[in-house]
């Protein structure tokens, strides 16, 4: 893992991750963070971290997509209930996505900004 400036690639990867929509082409002009304070605070940690966060954040990124894959294979087993000796565990994408959306809300943690509008309780109401 390096220190070095983290590609438009990883700002992705990040933001998503971190439950941030999509900015958009900045050629034209409309780019979320630009109306909205939370994404506007994510843009500008991902611009100004130190070499050794964005090392420490590269850790992050790798465990996240390894996390996102596990959660992803879990579908190969849905439809098996039993096999032999070996029983599905009913449980076991409900806890992967739930360790999963924990360590994305470290991440969000470890840079300073409220997890983005994907990690949200959608069953609360802001008013």
């Amino acid at each position: 893992m390096t220190g070095g400036a983290l590609t438009e690639d990883e700002k992705t990867e990040i933001r998503r991750f971190c439950g941030y929509a999509a900015l958009g082409d900045v050629a034209s002009g409309e780019s979320s963070w630009r109306f909205f304070q939370n994404a506007g605070t994510l843009e500008w940690r991902l611009n100004t971290l130190a070499g050794s966060e964005r090392k420490r954040l590269r850790y992050f990124l790798a465990t996240l997509i390894q996390m996102e894959r596990a959660v992803q294979s879990v579908s190969e087993n849905l439809d098996t209930q039993a096999v032999s000796v070996w029983t599905r565990n009913t449980r076991e994408l409900t806890e992967r996505v739930r360790l999963f959306d924990w360590w994305r809300r470290r991440v969000c943690g470890f840079l300073g900004v409220i997890p983005g509008p994907d990690l949200r309780d959608h069953a609360s109401v802001v008013v």
